[in-house]
């Protein structure tokens, strides 16, 4: 397994992106616990993204290298017998080229993601992954971590990705644990292209590559409302517009406001929702009076980024196009704001059974609409997918309510750590907020019936089933406690009393 690694890796250029898929052509993480391979089930491992330009790929590199690695592994095996047979043990030299080789396999095995310049991470400090809950970090991107990702995007900002990687990026099912950050930002980039933004509205390919990485700078280290789930919205809202149809039936202008509001919704997120703003009267509550404090806040950051030349992928639109698509991100980023959820679907609701794809004001309801879709939509993904988040979400909702407790602030109720359960934080949610939401759309649009209604009726299932579990480990451990207590009771102790006489202890 490792040998076709090895192959696998040197066919690639030294910036591609490789991925490995297992036999139903999903992609995995390489990791100890894989599986190895059989003759009936191979692993295969692909360069999902390539210099087009680079001359050494395929049976090129047979050329340049001057010999095959096949013949060369069957060589060096020919060669270690004879040092055994002639020198009778093994030389230092050779267990230490193992050594290297084994850290080498190391690498390969506790990289998170498989990259050409993922082979090269720094080891020193173990193999172990990091927390995926961000709890070490400091909360701001350092300034070394930013320009190490840009570096990483810039070299494989024009990189072609394959065309199955592209298909796979409209689909709900999507894997986002696979990609790093700069290879999310080359995704990015994808969709504005593959949606004709780039052509349509004149932007810069080097503007939108330094609007990204602004993009992916302001979005802190936090456990869910990180850059991850930035990608993960505008991802599935992609993924919509492309399994809707949108592209005829609404203005190129409108999908871009909706892409554009995804990327930016959750800018600047530190972690605690508007409810602790407002309580703890943060500065972003007062300055924005208690309304949405969150959710403006995103807004201005975004346009504090649009703002500058070299990052507003805007400029080249007139001052009319630019107010529209100012006013529809503003909407469509304040509509994330949960207080507000009942009021839009409402109006959704209301319009349904005669929207019009030709009224201005259905299609702003049906944008916002969308976008909320996407921000919830973590259960309409497979649950190898969506579990992870739903972990990571729970982290942040302790987070707050330790504070709070700290604080001494009204606790979140569906946050408290004491209270909450991993199931019991799912099945009222999916019931009362998702399927609501989501029903409707599917009414608009009936082909998603498939893509989002039936996996969050299989996440139910799921969570109302572990919910069950919980419970009877809950009665079994209630009913053992009563079992256990007689046998644990004393006899009450008696010690002499003045006169010999005795008196027990009470208990």
């Amino acid at each position: 397994f490792c040998v076709y690694l090895f192959r696998a890796a040197a066919e690639a250029g030294p910036h591609d992106i490789l991925k490995l898929y297992n036999t139903k052509g999903n992609i995995i993480n390489i990791s100890p616990q894989l599986a190895p391979n059989s003759p009936h089930s191979c692993y295969k491992l692909e360069v999902v993204a390539a210099d087009c330009n680079s001359e050494l790929l395929g049976s090129d590199l047979v050329v340049a290298l001057g010999f095959e690695l096949s013949s060369m592994e069957k060589r060096l095996q020919s060669l270690e017998k004879r040092i055994l047979t002639e020198a009778a043990e093994t030389p230092v030299i050779v267990y230490e080229m193992k050594r290297q080789v084994e850290s080498f396999r190391e690498k390969l095995e506790s990289v998170e993601h498989l990259s050409w310049l993922g082979l090269f991470k720094d080891m020193s400090e173990g193999t172990h992954k990091p927390s995926p809950f961000y709890h070490k970090r400091t909360l701001r991107k350092t300034r070394e971590e930013c320009e190490h990702v840009r570096e990483k995007f810039l070299q494989m900002s024009s990189l072609e990705v394959s065309e199955e990687v592209r298909q796979y990026l409209k689909t709900p099912t999507f894997d986002n644990w696979q990609w790093e950050d700069a290879e999310i930002m080359v995704l990015l980039q994808v969709m504005y292209t593959d949606l004709d933004f780039i052509s349509t509205f004149n932007i810069e390919l080097d503007v939108l590559q330094q609007f990204l990485y602004e993009v992916y700078r302001r979005y802190n280290n936090i456990p869910f409302h990180n850059f991850k789930h930035c990608f993960c919205v505008t991802q599935m809202m992609y993924g919509l517009i492309w399994l809707t149809d949108l592209r005829s039936k609404m203005d190129s202008i409108d999908l871009l406001i909706m892409l554009t509001s995804a990327v930016c919704h959750d800018l600047d997120h530190t972690g605690y929702n508007n409810a602790y703003q407002i309580n703890a009267r943060t500065e972003l509550a007062l300055r924005y009076n208690d309304i949405s404090p969150l959710e403006n806040h995103h807004c201005a950051v975004a346009f504090e980024i649009l703002e500058k030349t070299e990052s507003n992928i805007f400029r080249n639109l007139s001052p009319e196009q630019f107010k529209r698509i100012r006013e529809g991100i503003i909407k469509c980023i304040l509509a994330t704001d949960m207080t507000r959820h009942t009021e839009i679907l409402n109006k959704f609701k209301a319009i349904l059974p005669v929207f019009d794809f030709s009224n201005k004001d259905h299609r702003d309801v049906l944008m916002m609409i969308m976008i909320k879709v996407s921000d919830i939509s973590n259960e309409a993904r497979p649950m190898d997918v969506a579990e992870p988040w739903l972990d990571c979400l729970l982290q942040e909702f302790f987070n707050q309510s330790d504070m709070e407790k700290l604080e001494g602030l009204p606790v979140t109720p569906f946050m408290d750590r004491d209270k909450v359960t991993k199931p019991s934080s799912q099945t009222g949610f999916i019931r009362f907020v998702l399927f609501p939401l989501f029903i409707e759309l599917a009414n608009l649009f009936p082909c998603l019936e498939q893509h989002i209604i039936d996996p969050v009726q299989k996440a139910l299932d799921y969570y109302t089933e572990m919910e069950k579990a919980l419970e009877r480990e809950k009665q079994n451990w209630a009913q053992s406690e009563k079992m256990v207590k007689p046998s644990n009771l004393k006899e009450p102790e008696a010690h002499p009393e003045p006169g010999g006489m005795t008196k027990p202890v009470n208990l």
